[in-house]
């Protein structure tokens, strides 16, 4: 079973998510709460596979508490926001969140999205995540990482890196390098090891904060 805590100041929102969620077989509803210092306090206490978490909330923001969770090691958190442009996300992502969705996601996506997480796979599409970082790094809003932080990686490995920077699928990694998909899947691996990253979401964050990849350059 995956064990999902939902975190959302709007009671109706919770509501909506439960049923969605509580009709799967495979997906266990193990608490809710309505604010992000509850949210830390319930991760801590339940320990679920996934905090389903949005981020603008009194008390405490889905951004501290996204970085209180993922620093305890308790669950993976997936950002729910209203706007797909948010300054909240780019933090949020920062802050070790496993991705974001759009509240009006489709059900059938936000229960792949939360089996995903689940897995220890990041549900954030690179392009999207890619337009995030574009707007707030590209405006200042975000402060560099020593680029020496990559010395760890081959040449071939920041190859790979710039490429999911830029927000290539390992598919398209493959075919650009000419390699096999299950060759470019062991690198980024690798890659997520060496800089000691949780997922592809922190891969590109890290690509752009080390000016590796530049905001609006091809």
């Amino acid at each position: 079973m995956i064990r999902v805590v939902l975190v959302d100041d709007q009671e109706l929102m919770r509501v909506g998510f439960r049923m969605v969620l509580g009709a799967q077989p495979d997906i266990d509803v193990v608490g809710e709460a309505a604010d992000g210092q509850e949210a830390v306090r319930l991760a801590e206490q339940e320990r679920p596979d996934v905090v389903l978490m949005d981020v603008r909330m009194p008390v405490l923001d889905g951004v501290e508490a996204t970085k209180r969770i993922v620093a305890a090691g308790t669950s993976r958190v997936l950002v729910m926001t209203t706007f797909d442009l948010d300054e909240y996300v780019y933090s949020a992502l920062q802050g070790g969140a496993s991705g974001f969705l759009l509240k009006d996601t489709p059900p059938d996506h936000l229960v792949t999205a939360l089996r995903a997480v689940a897995s220890g796979d990041a549900v954030v599409s690179p392009s999207v995540t890619r337009r995030l970082l574009d707007r707030f790094i590209g405006s200042g809003g975000a402060p560099p990482r020593d680029p020496a932080a990559l010395d760890v990686l081959t040449d071939r490995e920041r190859e790979v890196l710039v490429l999911i920077g830029k927000g290539l699928s390992n598919t398209e990694i493959a075919d650009r390098l000419f390699l096999s998909e299950a060759t470019v899947k062991t690198h980024v691996g690798r890659i997520l090891a060496k800089l000691e990253l949780r997922d592809r979401v922190q891969a590109v964050v890290l690509s752009y904060e080390t000016g590796l990849v530049r905001p609006g350059v091809e």
